[in-house]
């Protein structure tokens, strides 16, 4: 493991398991995806978002055995705001422990835009 990137490590009896930030990251993109409301993510809409790749708009941080995950997103228009945002809570809560098994000690979610369907 010679690159520079965050692991997350979690012992087991059989040995270590070390998760990439960027895996957790990538599970959170894809849970806020799956919801309705959700227009983009950071500064992507989900037209642009379909073109590239990359974990924009999420951070994650590990403090002792929980991960905290830290979002932007903007909501379509005519979405209820904090509907779509609780939304986005509980998929990533559910996705990141599921996978991982670790344990989300909070999601948070900054709502920075609203995106307007093109006429």
């Amino acid at each position: 493991m010679a690159d520079n990137k965050d692991y997350i490590s979690k012992q087991e009896p059989e040995g270590s398991v070390n998760i990439s930030e960027d895996v957790i990251s990538a599970i959170a993109v894809e849970a806020i995806k799956e919801i309705e409301g959700v227009g983009g993510i950071g500064s992507a809409t989900r037209r642009e978002m379909a073109k590239k790749s990359g974990a924009r708009g999420v951070r994650i941080t590990m403090e002792e055995d929980k991960v905290t995950v830290d979002t932007v997103i903007l909501v379509n228009y005519g979405c209820s705001v904090t509907d779509t945002a609780r939304q986005v809570q509980s998929a990533v809560t559910k996705a990141v422990g599921d996978m991982t098994g670790l344990t989300v000690a909070a999601v948070n979610v900054k709502v920075s835009g609203v995106v307007f369907e093109k006429a």
